[in-house]
C-alpha cells in the first residue's frame, strides 16, 4: 500500500488506500470523516508511514 501521487487531496493516504482496495476514493474520505477523532490519528500516522507511488 502506498499514498496515491494522481488521487491526493491533502497527502494521498485515501486515494492510495482506495488504489489498494479498488473502491472509490469518495467512500474511504467519507469514512476517515465520519470516525473523526480516531481517523485523524491513523491518517497521520499513514502520512509518515506509507511511501509515495511514483507513477506517471
Amino acid at each position: 500500500m502506498r499514498r496515491s501521487s494522481r488521487d491526493k487531496s491533502i497527502q494521498g493516504v485515501c486515494g492510495g488506500i482506495a488504489e489498494f482496495f479498488g473502491i472509490s476514493s469518495f467512500s474511504i474520505r467519507l469514512i476517515f470523516i465520519l470516525t473523526m477523532p480516531a481517523s485523524l490519528i491513523i491518517y497521520i500516522i499513514l502520512t509518515n508511514s506509507l511511501d509515495e507511488n511514483i507513477s506517471l
